[in-house]
């Protein structure tokens, strides 16, 4: 079973994306701590389980963040999964899950973890799905990750900037306002100077289209920069 709250850095690889065998098993040697097999859009059930099999000879947890119902698999990976705080309608906070629950009798609760996210990028692919109310102030981002923390009780609270490096006074007033749960930022982290800088702020940084778009090693200074701004 994973354990979130030991991570410092995580990548996240998209099914619609894929990944060779190859780059899989490099992407594991980086360091990072964990990689979560998740996306906003064009994420299917083959796509996933393509996906997996590509990371299963690797020698770090792989846990499926599933964005519908119909990418959840049951192949002993760990589950993160999502409910968007500051979304537009309820169907991203509850409905979604409540379908997924509704429909699949197989859930492992043992292997659940929530991810409470407040997302602050407009323009990304999830802000727009999910009509995200991403006009707000560090003040109102941290009463968000207060709500997720001590109200709901979630393990992961999730800044998310998607595609673009956001405003380290909220990253920042998140973390300030959390108590238990464990702070994830993921956006815009391309590079060993973005990567500490965001290490300076949350618990653990997510590194996604960098892993994609720039390589191998520009993942690895990522890696790098966190582990330099956690001495």
């Amino acid at each position: 079973m994973v354990e979130p709250g030991d991570w410092s850095h995580v990548t996240k690889v998209d099914p619609d994306k894929g990944m060779s065998e190859e780059k899989a098993r490099r992407v594991a040697g980086t360091g990072t701590d964990a990689v979560v097999v998740g996306g906003t859009q064009g994420v299917t059930r083959d796509k996933v389980l393509s996906l997996l099999s590509a990371l299963e000879s690797g020698d770090v947890p792989v846990v499926i963040e599933p964005s519908n119902p119909a990418s959840v698999v049951h192949t002993g990976n760990d589950l993160l999964v999502p409910t968007v705080l500051n979304a537009g309608t309820v169907d991203w906070v509850v409905g979604i899950q409540k379908e997924w629950m509704r429909i699949d009798d197989e859930i492992d609760w043992s292997r659940v973890f929530a991810e409470g996210y407040v997302v602050m990028n407009p323009d990304s692919a999830v802000g727009r799905l999910t009509d995200a109310k991403t006009d707000i102030a560090p003040e109102e981002a941290a009463a968000y990750a207060t709500v997720a923390d001590r109200f709901f009780d979630l393990p992961v609270v999730y800044v998310e900037y998607s595609g673009t490096f956001g405003d380290t006074e909220v990253v920042s007033a998140v973390s300030e306002a959390v108590e238990e749960a464990t702070v994830f930022y993921g956006g815009g982290v391309d590079s060993y100077e973005r990567a500490r800088e965001a290490a300076e702020y949350a618990d653990c940084v997510v590194v996604g289209d960098a892993a994609h778009d720039k390589g191998v090693e520009a993942l690895r200074e990522t890696v790098r920069g966190v582990q330099d701004a956690r001495r």
